[in-house]
């Protein structure tokens, strides 16, 4: 049966969700354009892919965007911002979708986080759970949202978003996670923003790539939003542990809380936009993706051994 996509384009694809797409796209044989800023970096990326197309592109732009969305008939926008650029987000997607419908792009699959849903009024977080973030990036994040999402309802194309947790994994540097794996490889010490007793959830990023295709190949899927939610939960200190067990020592870590923050903030842009985030570690947002599972049985996770070791595997190999 021929495949819904016939050709993709991957906005923001040197990012850590980026290259689990292209692989999934290159396995399936379907042709794609991997879209970013630097080129140098995308050749380093994806020159080696069969399938692939190397496009550099500034997104902001609406004549390089549209450039950039010539000729594919699906976008998945895997674009991902520094925290204090997360008010670009609604930009980029008005600009993506602009693009998009002056490309006649008949579909759009946004890669979104667990930002818009604000602090949970649930112990798991279904699609149905109301977005009614607090924190400016999550109102940020849910604008994006609502932008791809309501450009199917004026019937200009048809767009989903996917939802995902904190991730870890090959790729994933500016995650909260793989800073603890440098640091056990290291034998230093590991930082964690907020407490590390709560419930958590992380995703192995290439267990991301088939999920993703998965949704973006399938017509009655567009229209919503779907949860991915991580492998299972677990609480940041029992992750930690299994990291420093994992290379063979005791685990080292030392948290920072919201008074710390706010001082390294005087100094610091990163630092100013952590504390509004803390709550994600003290009432953290659990995924239900019963919707997702139900709609593909054979959805994959990696136990998080397996995938602390693939992760471990990969930096030992950089």
């Amino acid at each position: 049966m021929a495949s819904l996509i016939q050709k993709a384009a991957i906005f923001g694809a040197a990012g850590a969700i980026g290259p689990p797409v292209a692989a999934e796209l290159e396995q399936r044989g379907i042709p794609f354009r991997v879209v970013g800023r630097t080129r140098a970096k995308l050749e380093k990326a994806f020159g080696n892919l069969k399938h692939a197309e190397i496009f550099d592109a500034d997104l902001s732009d609406l004549r390089s965007a549209s450039a950039a969305a010539r000729g594919v008939d699906t976008i998945v926008y895997t674009v991902g911002l520094p925290y204090p650029a997360h008010h670009l987000h609604p930009a980029l997607m008005r600009t993506t979708v602009e693009a998009s419908v002056a490309m006649q792009v008949r579909r759009l699959v946004l890669v979104s986080s667990v930002y818009a849903y604000g602090v949970p009024r649930t112990s798991r977080v279904a699609e149905t759970h109301p977005r009614l973030p607090d924190t400016r990036k999550g109102k940020f994040r849910k604008e994006q949202e609502d932008i791809a999402l309501e450009a199917q309802k004026k019937g200009q194309l048809d767009s989903l978003v996917v939802r995902l947790p904190d991730f870890y994994g090959p790729g994933a540097d500016n995650s909260l996670a793989n800073p603890i794996f440098q640091a056990a490889l290291a034998g230093k010490t590991a930082n964690w923003i907020g407490p590390v007793n709560p419930p958590h959830e992380f995703v192995y990023v290439p267990d991301t790539g088939p999920v993703i295709v998965d949704l973006a190949s399938c017509a009655e899927c567009y229209g919503e939003a779907w949860n991915y939610g991580g492998t299972a939960e677990i609480n940041t200190m029992d992750f930690i542990t299994r990291v420093y067990r994992a290379v063979g020592r005791s685990p080292k870590y030392r948290t920072v809380g919201r008074g710390l923050l706010k001082m390294m903030g005087w100094f610091s842009p990163l630092y100013k936009e952590l504390p509004e985030m803390l709550y994600l570690q003290e009432t953290p947002v659990i995924l239900d993706d019963s919707k997702l599972r139900a709609k593909f049985p054979d959805v994959r996770k990696t136990t998080y051994d397996d995938g602390i070791a693939q992760t471990l595997a990969w930096m030992r190999k950089r």
